[in-house]
């Protein structure tokens, strides 16, 4: 390619979002991407997949990668939650990193910081909630300098994801860093997430925001079926929440089955927002014994 054949590409990267858990990865991913493409809760570790987001200006297209929020564990499902994020950043073309700044960086923190030490060159750092209560960025900068002296204070910016501010600033700096290249997808996509994906997601969100308490990282959500009814017009699903144990079905039921209720009429709510059918959700539970422990399992739903 020549250079003037060069010079009129825009711009176009992948971009691995990373952070420790609740740092509100996902709720800035959906601010900039302009849509709901990632389900948001307070639980950590609900991000469970690479989500994609798209962003496309005039100057080009950025594919956010959303991925699960990194902590110390040895359990089988967060080492594979880790293997998404580290391929998400050995990936991607550049990194952004989100910190809380209304909490001070610990031993997770540390760890991330050494991760990303190799790849400093392709890190930017949004540190939000800097409108929380005790939100001190004089401390998380002072860690960065420590900890990752590489990456320049021109490449570190101020935002509030849940307010909407600083992420402009930021946006364009993504974008004059990004490599010029072809667009990955068509410029009306703001995500590539398949239908059924996308219900199990909204799901789950719902499920995990009404059993915080209970079972949050004890269940997933399996859509069995789905069907166009109505001349294309509705768009019927039955869907499982599926527990680890028995007696954990009942938790998800609820007394008079008002618990599932409330999680499917939230769901459709949802659902009926983001796609073009009137959704009919047939919401359902079942068990799949001690199911973060099978191997196989795992990789179809993290992998996919």
């Amino acid at each position: 390619m020549g250079e003037a054949a060069s010079a009129e590409l825009k711009k176009a990267a992948f971009v691995a979002v990373v952070g420790r858990p609740s740092v509100g990865k996902s709720t800035l991913v959906n601010l900039l991407c302009g849509e709901k493409v990632a389900i948001v809760s307070a639980v950590p570790q609900t991000t469970r997949n690479a989500i994609r987001g798209i962003v496309n200006r005039e100057e080009g297209q950025l594919v956010f990668v959303d991925t699960p929020g990194r902590h110390a564990s040895e359990k089988k499902l967060n080492k594979k939650l880790m293997s998404v994020s580290d391929r998400s950043m050995e990936e991607g073309d550049l990194i952004l990193y989100v910190l809380d700044a209304s909490r001070p960086p610990a031993a997770e923190e540390d760890a991330i910081a050494c991760r990303l030490l190799p790849l400093t060159e392709k890190v930017i750092v949004a540190v939000n909630k800097i409108d929380a209560r005790g939100a001190d960025y004089e401390k998380v900068g002072a860690f960065l300098s420590e900890k990752l002296p590489g990456v320049k204070t021109e490449r570190c910016f101020k935002v509030s994801a849940l307010k909407d501010e600083g992420t402009g600033p930021l946006l364009t700096c993504l974008f004059d860093l990004a490599p010029r290249g072809d667009a990955f997808y068509p410029a009306d996509y703001y995500t590539d997430q398949d239908v059924q994906f996308r219900i199990a997601e909204i799901i789950r969100e719902k499920a995990i925001s009404r059993l915080r308490e209970e079972l949050p990282h004890s269940l997933y959500v399996d859509v069995a079926d789905t069907e166009l009814r109505e001349d294309g017009k509705k768009l019927w699903v039955r869907a499982f929440i599926v527990t680890e144990r028995e007696s954990q079905k009942g938790m998800v039921v609820g007394k008079g089955g008002e618990m599932i209720k409330s999680i499917r009429q939230a769901a459709q709510k949802d659902l009926n927002r983001i796609f073009e059918w009137k959704i009919e959700l047939d919401l359902r539970v079942k068990t799949a014994h001690d199911w973060r422990h099978n191997d196989g399992l795992l990789k179809r739903l993290i992998d996919r």
